[in-house]
């Protein structure tokens, strides 16, 4: 289980199982918070805990970061789908280097295309050295 939390500590998160790797999307929200993403659903695979606040993007998902510090901790939908899961994602660079460093980073071009694109063999660690 992966866990992390902001820099204050009052807004924490678990992850489980094992992700496969972490997303660098380029969307207009992600590129300016920097955030490496690892999805699940809410009460799933991810648990959080700790007061937030949100900024809202559009209709369709939440950013959430702590009101103390500002570490953007998660987004998640703002709904939830068809099969009544709410989908979401943690940031994983608020979780501890040596627990996260190894996982690949998978590239979405949130910006233009809306695609996944090809893995380039970094991994989270090339990303904070």
């Amino acid at each position: 289980m992966l866990e992390g939390s902001c820099h204050c500590g009052a807004v924490r998160w678990t992850f489980a199982p094992e992700p496969d790797g972490a997303t660098a999307c380029n969307c207009t929200v992600c590129r300016r918070y920097g955030g490496l993403w690892i999805y699940d659903f809410e009460d799933e695979g991810i648990h959080v805990s700790g007061p937030t606040t949100k900024y809202v993007r559009g209709k369709h998902v939440e950013f959430h970061f702590c009101p103390t510090c500002a570490c953007v901790a998660y987004w998640r939908a703002q709904h939830a789908g068809e099969d009544g899961r709410r989908r979401m994602a943690v940031n994983v660079r608020l979780g501890e280097p040596q627990a996260v460093a190894k996982l690949p980073i998978d590239h979405f071009d949130g910006l233009d295309t809306f695609e996944d694109l090809p893995r380039d063999g970094r991994c989270v660690a090339d990303y904070w050295f």
